[in-house]
């Protein structure tokens, strides 16, 4: 079955208020931590995951039935692969940042020819950025078509992004950049969600209930609770809470 998607404009919220305090059972002013990962819905995930392996020094996290996690740490910056029927289109998904600490051994590791973007598999289209990290790689951006960027922009600071510069956006480290694209909708998008770590899920939920931003789902499940909301041009964003007893590698 397809997994049901959501036309954009479903995006609600309300300003910030400025208390910075507790109201009854909201927490003002709570932070997103860093950018934990970024899901994609891909028709054959193994020869995408197996190209992560190979090229970019990551390892298999977690395996399930219908996903795939991968990266070079299981607490930091990581990607998912979901089964989904394909082929899957581009939608709001532009490009992926990679950070690497040394940019020409990087990119010693990819098929002779390779460009400075380079695509994964199903449109997944990636670039390496060398940055000061020590990981072998690590999430340095991703980067979104909107349909009004500069509003689209608000909103995620709503959503506990900082604002850096026009429409980029950083959360712990890494970077949400926004540009203006023609036609985000897609009927079955590359982009499942986008998730970032923070100390308190249901703080977070409580937050943008009393902000009027839209909920979409809390989700319980052995190592981690999150908790889904809608952002605009219908992208997913994951407050995800890594318990204490969170034991992947």
């Amino acid at each position: 079955m397809r997994p049901a998607v959501r036309r954009p404009g479903a995006f609600r919220y309300r300003l910030r208020v400025s208390s910075g305090a507790h109201v009854g059972n909201v927490v003002e002013d709570v932070t997103p931590l860093t950018l934990d990962h970024v899901a994609f819905w891909v028709s054959d995930r193994d020869p995408i995951v197996g190209r992560c392996i190979e090229w970019l020094g990551m390892h298999t996290i977690d395996r399930q039935e219908n996903f795939t996690l991968v990266g070079a740490d299981a607490r930091r910056g990581k990607l998912t692969f979901f089964d989904a029927d394909g082929p899957r289109e581009r939608g709001v998904f532009a490009e992926l940042g990679l950070r690497v600490p040394d940019l020409a051994r990087a990119r010693a590791a990819l098929p002779p020819g390779t460009g400075e973007t380079f695509d994964l598999g199903e449109g997944l289209a990636v670039r390496l950025v060398e940055a000061e990290t020590d990981l072998a790689v690590d999430l340095d951006y991703v980067l979104l078509d909107a349909s009004d960027p500069e509003q689209a922009a608000a909103a995620y600071e709503q959503l506990g992004f900082t604002r850096c510069d026009g429409t980029r956006l950083e959360v712990g480290g890494a970077s949400l950049r926004l540009e203006r694209g023609s036609s985000p909708w897609a009927e079955r998008p590359l982009l499942n969600h986008i998730a970032v770590l923070v100390e308190s899920a249901e703080e977070h939920r409580l937050e943008a209930e009393a902000r009027g931003i839209e909920v979409e789902s809390t989700v319980e499940a052995a190592n981690t609770r999150a908790v889904f909301l809608r952002a605009p041009d219908g992208v997913r964003v994951e407050f995800v809470e890594h318990k204490a007893s969170f034991s992947l590698v």
